[in-house]
C-alpha cells in the first residue's frame, strides 16, 4: 500500500514540476516517474535482502512437517474452481480499472494533470483504511460472502456512474473514487480470505493454490487488456449527441462496464459457494508452524 501511494506521490510531484506541452514532454514525465520508482524500489529491495533475517522452518504440532499434497487433489474440489473464478474476477476488476483510470480522467473527463495521481491516491487511501478495519473482523463463511457481495454491489454502482459521468461533472470522480477504494478493499480482502478457507489446514498444497490462481489472474488481465486495446486502436471515440455531453469510449467501458460485469459474476458465484468458517489461527502463523 505504501509502495503504491509512493508511486502516485512521485507522479504528482513530476506532474507539478514539469509541464507537458508536447508529446515528448509527456514521455519525459513518465520516464522520470519510471526512473524514480526504479531507484526507490532498488533501495528498498537492498534493505530487505540485507536487513531481513529469514526465519527457520519449525516442526508442526504433531512433530512432523506438513504433508505435501499433490496438485491434482485441488482439481477434484468444486470449491477450488469457485474460488478461482472469484479471485480472477476480483483481480480483473482491480487491475483493469487501474490500467484505464489515468486515461479516463484525462482523455474522457479532461481533468487536470494532477488528477492522474490524486484519483488513484484517493482509491488506495480508502482501500488502506477499510483494510485496516477489516482485519479486526472475525471472519465466517457468511461474513465473507456478505462483505464480498457488498463490495461487488458498490462497484456495480460506481461502474454505472463512470459510464454516464459527463465532463461537466468531472469533479464527482473524486467522490466515485472513494467508493471504488472501499469496494476494492472489500472484494480483495474477502477474495484472498476465500483462498485461506479453501486451503484450510492443508498447507502442504497452499503454494500450488496461490501460485495457480496468481498465474490465472495475470493471464486473464493480459487477455482483457489486449482485447480492449484492440478495439481502442480500430474504433474512434464515439460521441453521444445529447445535452449532458457524455463521451462513450473504450476507456469508459474498460473502467466502468467490464469491472461491473465481473463484479456481478463474482457476486453470483460467491452466493453459490459453500464456505465453512475459517480456522481460528492466521494463515501466516500456520505456515510458520
Amino acid at each position: 500500500m505504501i509502495a503504491n501511494l509512493s508511486l502516485y506521490a512521485v507522479a504528482l510531484i513530476v506532474f507539478a514540476v514539469t509541464k507537458a506541452n508536447t508529446y515528448a514532454d509527456v514521455e519525459n514525465q513518465y520516464r522520470w516517474i519510471a526512473y524514480s520508482s526504479i531507484f526507490i524500489g532498488c533501495c528498498f529491495v537492498g534493505i530487505f535482502l540485507f536487513g531481513t533475517k529469514e526465519p527457520r522452518s519449525r516442526v508442526g504440532a504433531q512433530g512432523n512437517f506438513h504433508v505435501r499434497i499433490a496438485w491434482a487433489y485441488w482439481f477434484k474440489r468444486v470449491l477450488y474452481y469457485e474460488v478461482a473464478i472469484v479471485y480472477v474476477l476480483t483481480r480483473l476488476i482491480v487491475n483493469v480499472s487501474q490500467a484505464y483510470l489515468a486515461f479516463y480522467v484525462i482523455n474522457d473527463l479532461r481533468m487536470a494533470q494532477s488528477a492522474k495521481a490524486l484519483v488513484p491516491a484517493i482509491i488506495y487511501t480508502c482501500s488502506f483504511i477499510v483494510s485496516v478495519i477489516l482485519q479486526e473482523i472475525a471472519w465466517t463463511g457468511q461474513r465473507l460472502k456478505a462483505y464480498y457481495t457488498a463490495g461487488g454491489i458498490i462497484w456495480m454502482f460506481s461502474g454505472a456512474a463512470i459510464i454516464f459521468l459527463p465532463r461537466s461533472m468531472s469533479a464527482f470522480m473524486y467522490i466515485i473514487s472513494i467508493f471504488i477504494g472501499v469496494a476494492n478493499a472489500l472484494m480483495m480482502v474477502t477474495g484472498i480470505s476465500m483462498q485461506n478457507v479453501l486451503i484450510g489446514e492443508n498447507l502442504g498444497g497452499c503454494a500450488f493454490v496461490c501460485g495457480s490462481l496468481s498465474f490465472l489472474d495475470k493471464i486473464s488481465c493480459g487477455l482483457a487488456l489486449y482485447v480492449l486495446q484492440s478495439f481502442q486502436s480500430c474504433s474512434p471515440e464515439l460521441q453521444r449527441t445529447n445535452a449532458i455531453n457524455v463521451y462513450i469510449s473504450v476507456t469508459r467501458f474498460g473502467l466502468g462496464l467490464l469491472p461491473s460485469f465481473c463484479a456481478l459474476i463474482g457476486v453470483a458465484v460467491t452466493y453459490s459457494m459453500k464456505l465453512h468458517t475459517p480456522f481460528s489461527k492466521p494463515i501466516m502463523e500456520l505456515l510458520l508452524e
